[in-house]
């Protein structure tokens, strides 16, 4: 067990650790970034999980079940989302250029741009469904050793209710870690009080050696998520179809691919998820190996901007008439 100093409970190994990285690069923390793409967040990151870890589970106040009352109503056309539009994503952490475009743009500067691709969309799909537009936020962000640091939550509820304002979805994503996928679907749970919200999980990066190796949850793991997810809405009484997002690009990722079960669940969609990077031919040979998995029938398909990071571009970009002739056509498309 860690020896802890200061009030906030660091260990030290931790601290070190910072210090060690900090040290080596002259104080430069756009390269800490680069390195571990959550440490910037080490100062609060600890203060917020104590606090998070003291309410784990959201109850409604009377002033709330109002609200979600309301909420309810307006939801009720999204309860089949995926039968009537496509959705259209951008992915990243707010506060960081690095880790996608979300973090490089205003909110309504990325909302306007979301309006326009999503027009694209709709004349490459011929205008037989309508595209939802969203933020696909980073909520938990895996740290040296799969410790996670996550997004403050006076920031992460800006970035809610102002897609609220707007007619948009938002998608949190946890990275996981070293920690168990029941562990991080229990800290993103409350935030669906939020009729808006839906899920994601990465197993790349459910591991204790981030960027050494490849992550891997399994179908009975992704079962139970999908069962906490569906207990919780009806516990609560909360409004609407929700989605849970499980990322793929690499065969070990999902173990047991064909014993994960989509059928069983009224509330829970589950979408899987291709999120590999490369050549379109590179990524139309991954949308043909996650596509098979006939028991995952509702995909999305992930694109990766230029941001100048080599290994992290898609070379080139796939526009979204290519994206569109993919077969089956993906429900959900993000871009990072």
């Amino acid at each position: 067990m860690a020896i802890t100093f200061f009030s906030n409970g660091f260990s030290k190994t931790w601290c070190f650790f910072v210090l060690f990285i900090l040290l080596t690069l002259g104080g430069n923390v756009a390269a800490v970034e680069r390195i571990f793409p959550g440490a910037y967040l080490v100062e609060n990151a600890r203060a917020l999980e104590a606090r998070s870890a003291a309410r784990p589970y959201w109850a409604a106040t009377e002033a709330e079940v109002t609200a979600l009352e309301a909420a309810r109503q307006e939801s009720l056309r999204n309860e089949s989302i995926l039968l009537n539009y496509y959705i259209l994503a951008y992915y990243g952490h707010p506060l960081s250029r690095n880790m996608g475009v979300l973090g490089r743009y205003p909110k309504e500067v990325l909302r306007q741009r979301l309006v326009s691709l999503a027009e694209e969309y709709r004349q490459a799909a011929g205008n037989s469904r309508g595209v939802r537009i969203a933020f696909y936020i980073i909520f938990g962000t895996v740290w040296p050793y799969g410790e996670i640091g996550y997004i403050n939550e006076a920031v992460l509820r800006q970035w809610i209710e102002f897609a609220l304002e707007h007619d948009m979805l938002v998608f949190i994503d946890h990275q996981i870690g070293r920690f168990t996928p029941e562990l991080a679907m229990r800290r993103m749970l409350p935030w669906l009080r939020y009729p808006n919200v839906h899920l994601a999980i990465d197993p790349e990066w459910r591991t204790t050696r981030p960027m050494l190796e490849i992550g891997t949850v399994s179908a009975a793991e992704i079962n139970h998520l999908q069962q906490m997810m569906e207990d919780y809405l009806i516990a609560n009484n909360l409004p609407g179809e929700r989605l849970l997002v499980v990322h793929q690009f690499n065969w070990r990722m999902i173990s047991q691919p064909r014993d994960v079960d989509t059928r069983r669940f009224n509330r829970v969609r589950l979408i899987h998820n291709a999120s590999g990077i490369g050549s379109p031919e590179q990524k139309r040979a991954l949308w043909n190996f996650t596509t098979r998995y006939t028991n995952m029938p509702v995909n999305g398909f992930k694109l990766w901007y230029d941001f100048g990071f080599v290994g992290h571009t898609d070379i080139p970009l796939m526009t979204p008439q290519e994206v569109m002739e993919l077969h089956p056509r993906p429900f959900v498309i993000m871009y990072q």
